[in-house]
């Protein structure tokens, strides 16, 4: 289970990188949303994953340690959304931006072809 989880944060982060590198602002927005996926599913493995086991820790012996931790799902979770909002402005950055160039690259130049 450990090897898909990697290999899933591994292609999101790598398509999001492939996208930040082209020269559509919206194809940025998008990357930038990929990599706080993978970062969100990065953070959230930090949490111990477990396959079929409850919520709270039976073996753990000390009172601080009988439940599992909470603090990487709540740093998800508050990351999900400020990640939404951050989306929100920069497709309202990149609409205006598009009215006022006539064009969507980063540059504000469509290439010579």
């Amino acid at each position: 289970m450990e090897l898909v989880y990697s290999i899933a944060i591994g292609v999101l982060t790598a398509s999001g990188v492939w996208l930040l590198l082209r020269p559509r602002t919206f194809q940025v927005l998008m990357g930038l949303a990929l990599l706080s996926y993978a970062t969100n599913l990065f953070i959230f493995g930090m949490g111990r994953l477990s396959k079929d086991m409850p919520p709270i820790l039976q073996q753990a012996a000390t009172a601080a340690g009988v439940h599992a931790d909470p603090v990487p799902q709540a740093l998800v979770l508050t990351a999900i959304v400020i990640g939404f909002a951050t989306t929100a402005l920069f497709l309202v950055v990149i609409l205006a931006l598009r009215a006022l160039t006539g064009t969507d690259h980063v540059d504000g130049r469509e290439p010579d072809t």
